[in-house]
């Protein structure tokens, strides 16, 4: 297991997302802000190929879309398969193969209407394809990373109206029934579509690249689609190139030999970002950074005693030493600017005497605990160091115990009572379904209360989006007073760009619609 079993995307070439979860995000010349390239060339040139660098799986890498893990799997998959929707920028669903959608009364009946797509082999996406590729990924022999957020739909049950419609017969309310379709791996392919070998030697999608070549663990080239549903693409051709260390992937970049590099860290943005050579962009809050402590066992089932711990924490202090400043202080909820986030909550300051006291009334004076954490992630061992520090103030011992980077994701699930932990972006109500919920999967702070369960089953039950809002706060003011998760920070994701890419803009998180959007880039 792993990090981003949690998220969506694995740590090598982190995601959350992830939980990361931290990416490129890449649009076309219209809206937002673009970065300081693209001044003076906002009108978009056709043409060129353009070579992406990102760190890979080896050999036994795949352009399987429904077996997409790291990064570069989900760059490749998005530039030649569609889902039926995709996450925008504030984790809210999107239509994207997808023209509309709409519910019964009792929201477990979803109609869904597709737009007019095109496979790359000329024949329409139909509801069939559809059909066919929700039943791969929920196939039980599968291990698809889909399937749990598959799970609500009773696909025996649901059914083509049509060549171009759908109805899902869902086996309980389900208000954001959205979000299912825009799940990660949730890719469409054709209907005759499914022998593994097949996609790595000639896959068949709708996205905006049609497939020229794959070399597992080297690279992948794939050529523009000029019948793409959404408008060809502004390249000629885009090659996604292996390097899975940074200082090979910054290497490359400087010497021309690529125009994208993903995943570059802190001290590298701050050595090269304003000096001309290359572009450094910045994709704010794309990963959740916590500690994560267990509620079912000592002497993390006094929520007085989770309580003190949200108030030794200087967030500050664990952003600029853990993240080296390249992200912003998190307040012990998910998901900062997303969709339903509980932002009109106080932002929680240290307060070391009110600590103290509150760990007195629980009887865990001169408390020692051990936390758990590895080099699985970037900023993990020295966020422990630092809250470890933290801690002492407040006269609490904190041990630091370093886990094997193999195994640290299922150690820390079950085992211990306080760990490291983090996240690439995710919608919040993924969030509470994933970790909070008493039957929750990944439920790694043994949050089990009926009484939220209810609270969750009541907002998918709430057609009114403003009522339902009003749900989603409810259990964010109890998680913000006693829940399990610390959560101290969100993370910035670094890459950089030569400057001859325009269309580039840092808005949204990873594993979103507009993280590596390369249709819409375009070389000066």
């Amino acid at each position: 297991m792993h990090d981003e079993r949690f998220s969506g995307l694995r740590r090598r070439g982190f995601l959350a997302a992830t939980t990361g979860a931290a990416a490129l995000t890449l649009v076309g010349c219209g809206g937002g802000t673009e970065n300081t390239a693209d001044k003076g060339s906002s009108t978009p040139r056709r043409g060129g190929r353009l070579r992406a660098a990102f760190a890979g799986g080896g050999a036994s890498e795949t352009l399987d879309p429904h077996l997409a893990n790291l990064f570069a799997d989900v760059a490749r998959a998005k530039a030649l398969y569609d889902k039926l929707a995709d996450y925008g920028p504030d984790l809210s669903a999107q239509p994207r193969l997808a023209a509309s959608w709409e519910s019964n009364k009792t929201l477990d009946r979803w109609q869904v209407t597709l737009r007019k797509a095109t496979f790359h082999d000329g024949k329409p996406v139909t509801a069939k394809d559809v059909l066919h590729s929700y039943r791969r990924i929920a196939d039980p022999k599968q291990t698809f990373r889909a399937k749990a957020s598959l799970e609500p739909i009773d696909l025996d049950a649901s059914r083509a109206t049509g060549d171009n419609g759908i109805e899902f017969v869902l086996k309980r309310p389900t208000a954001e029934f959205p979000n299912i379709l825009a799940a990660f791996g949730a890719y469409i392919i054709p209907e005759n579509a499914g022998e593994a070998s097949d996609f790595d030697t000639k896959p068949v999608g709708s996205g905006p690249f049609r497939f020229v070549s794959f070399a597992p663990g080297r690279s992948a080239v794939f050529r523009r689609n000029d019948d793409y549903w959404e408008g060809a693409p502004h390249l000629d051709e885009l090659e996604f190139v292996v390097a899975n260390e940074e200082s090979a992937r910054v290497s490359a970049l400087l010497g021309g030999q690529v125009e994208y590099a993903h995943e570059l860290n802190p001290t590298t943005a701050r050595a090269h970002e304003g000096k001309g050579q290359i572009e450094i962009v910045r994709l704010r809050g794309s990963a959740m950074q916590a500690f994560c402590m267990k509620t079912d066992r000592a002497p993390f089932d006094d929520k007085r005693v989770r309580e003190a711990f949200f108030l030794i924490a200087d967030r500050k202090e664990l952003v600029d030493g853990a993240l080296s400043g390249a992200g912003v202080v998190g307040n012990d909820l998910f998901g900062k600017g997303y969709e339903y986030y509980a932002d009109s909550l106080p932002q929680r300051e240290q307060d070391l005497d009110k600590a103290r006291a509150l760990l007195k009334q629980a009887g865990a004076e001169n408390l020692k605990v051990t936390l758990d954490t590895s080099a699985v992630a970037a900023g993990f061992t020295e966020a422990a160091s630092i809250f470890r520090d933290q801690a002492a103030k407040a006269g609490v011992t904190v041990d630091v115990k370093m886990g094997s980077k193999d195994s640290y994701w299922s150690d820390i699930l079950d085992n211990g009572t306080l760990c490291c932990y983090r996240s690439g972006a995710m919608p919040i109500e993924a969030h509470i379904s994933q970790r909070l919920l008493t039957d929750s999967t990944t439920n790694a702070t043994k949050w089990h209360h009926k009484d939220f369960d209810a609270l969750y089953q009541q907002a998918q039950s709430t057609r009114d989006k403003t009522e339902r809002a009003a749900v989603y706060e409810r259990m964010q003011r109890r998680l913000y007073t006693e829940g399990g998760f610390l959560i101290w920070g969100f993370a910035d994701w670094i890459l950089g760009t030569a400057r001859t890419v325009k269309g580039v803009e840092a808005k949204a998180p990873a594993n979103t619609l507009d993280w590596a959007r390369f249709d819409k880039v375009w070389l000066a």
